[in-house]
């Protein structure tokens, strides 16, 4: 058998970091909130075959484009509804930005470096842990990434910009914007404005092919901008001034954070390669990179005008997620390699290190991803979604009080929406950004979904009605028994509590339930 080339032995690299995401992907349950409510839109979407509107809970959800949703439903449809066919989606993402940071760093230096900068990417937590959480942010990451090498690489080909590389950034833009807004075009266009800007030659920009691809562009993004504006009148103003403007400039939303955030992400996420990269921040001399590094001045300043414009730039508003930061992530990889090759590859030990360091991360991903399962297993509604879905029939109704269990409709794969009790009136005037937001300001889009939104008088009419089952809270009660006028306990879960209405009783569904009714362990 003729030796592995280094391609080939890189190319089974990615492929083995990739499995091995797909293997985490499958060892733990929904996470809630963001699992559960983006996971239910996309099976919702497939219930329904309202492929034009993401629904939660049947209520149209415009806080995010489609695209995510789109391909969640596609994947449910193909492996069946289960919390990884929802995983592979992001883990395809996190397959893609790895796959294009070789290609490009294979490209700009040599194997040896693109390689080890695909493994230190694919070994930290922001892949392994990131790449198989089920949100818009790694789809987001990869499709920024991507427009920004085709760009890059694009510019500096010679003597003139490769055309169909520039189409190819603008379709990735496309669908970057498609996967969470503007965000998709506005980072890669300020990377590469910076970047020429850094280098003199803002001129450059004149040579991409703007108008062929910007119709590529328009081709891919608008359809369902325009198809959802059309049919909702308000939606452009909701999503891009309420949802991406006023989230970006408002100090009242979820999550605030200091401004310093992101530098502690960057160290969890690409831990430890990214103190190597930091290595890197002073620009080595013309003749150390032509000895070792192999790659020229343009493409380290690219790496870190995509690492400062972007971490700038989420760094600004008061709140902040982790996952926001995903896209630096390539960069700050091959700078990492860099150091690397300069500080620790001509070191006899330097093999044993790098593979102790590899290892070392993928047990702490394994403990990460095995332990999130009892950490959170009180917010879940996983253990009280089985009971009602073993009990319940088609046509019976579910309410909600106290809390939305997120996870409920989409492992109890119910088929009609809960009915939500609250004081709706009180909740407009003084809901925060939370469940209740989410759901009253969908509704203002549907006034037949919003019949699912009652008043908390609902609740004793609801209990003297046949096929009735009633989900609250389990930290909303006083007592480890709680009771509800007019409901007796079904099921006792590990955060939530199941009810049956008092005319659901001894119609026969869920008899051999209701042996052992209240005495569930939530498991």
């Amino acid at each position: 058998m003729k030796p592995l080339t280094a391609p080939q032995k890189s190319w089974l690299t990615l492929a083995a970091l990739w499995l091995v995401l797909l293997v985490l992907a499958a060892l733990r349950p929904l996470a809630v909130p963001d699992e559960g409510r983006y996971g239910e839109i996309g099976r919702w979407m497939l219930v329904s075959g309202d492929w034009l509107t993401p629904r939660l809970n049947g209520i149209p959800f415009f806080h995010k484009p489609p695209y995510l949703y789109w391909l969640e439903a596609i994947s449910l449809w193909a492996f069946g509804v289960h919390a990884w066919a929802l995983r592979l989606v992001p883990a395809l993402h996190a397959g893609l930005m790895l796959v294009a940071l070789y290609l490009a760093a294979r490209a700009i230096s040599t194997d040896v470096v693109a390689r080890r900068a695909a493994i230190m990417l694919g070994t930290g937590l922001g892949f392994w842990v990131g790449g198989q959480y089920v949100n818009h942010d790694m789809l987001v990451a990869a499709w920024i990434s991507v427009a920004i090498w085709c760009f890059a690489t694009a510019l500096m080909a010679s003597p003139k910009p490769s055309l169909w590389l520039a189409r190819m950034g603008f379709v990735a833009c496309a669908l970057g914007m498609l996967s969470k807004g503007l965000i998709g075009v506005v980072l890669p266009g300020g990377v590469i404005l910076v970047w020429l800007i850094w280098m003199g030659q803002v001129k450059k920009l004149m040579q991409l092919p703007w108008i062929s691809g910007l119709a590529l562009w328009g081709l891919v993004a608008l359809p369902w901008f325009v198809l959802a504006q059309h049919t909702y009148p308000d939606f452009l103003n909701y999503m891009f001034v309420g949802q991406q403007f006023h989230r970006y400039t408002a100090a009242v939303y979820n999550n605030p954070q200091p401004w310093w955030f992101y530098a502690l992400a960057l160290a969890v996420l690409l831990f430890p390669w990214v103190f190597l990269a930091l290595g890197q921040v002073r620009r080595v001399t013309a003749l150390t990179l032509t000895r070792s590094l192999v790659m020229s001045t343009a493409w380290w300043r690219l790496c870190w005008a995509w690492v400062l414009v972007i971490g700038v730039f989420f760094s600004i508003p008061h709140s902040k997620l982790i996952g926001y930061i995903l896209p630096v992530l390539p960069p700050l990889a091959l700078l990492a390699a860099l150091g690397w090759d300069r500080l620790m590859a001509r070191r006899s030990h330097a093999g044993r290190v790098f593979g102790g360091v590899c290892g070392f991360n993928l047990c702490l991903a394994v403990i990460l991803v095995t332990l999130v399962g009892d950490v959170t297993r009180s917010g879940r509604a996983q253990d009280v979604a089985r009971a009602l879905a073993c009990a319940a029939r088609p046509d019976d109704t579910v309410y909600v009080m106290g809390a939305y269990p997120y996870d409920l409709p989409f492992y109890a794969q119910t088929t009609r929406p809960l009915v939500v009790m609250a004081d709706w009136p009180m909740l407009r005037r003084q809901a925060g950004d939370g469940w209740q937001r989410e759901l009253f300001e969908g509704a203002d889009f549907d006034a037949a979904a919003a019949r699912s939104l009652q008043p908390l008088q609902t609740l004793t009419q609801a209990g003297a009605s046949p096929g009735g089952w009633l989900v609250m809270p389990a930290s909303k009660q006083t007592s480890p028994t709680p009771k509800v006028p007019g409901w007796t306990v079904f099921y006792q879960g590990a955060g939530w509590t199941l009810y049956r209405s008092a005319a659901n009783q001894g119609k026969g569904e869920g008899k051999d339930e209701g042996k052992d009714e209240g005495k569930g362990k939530g498991k």
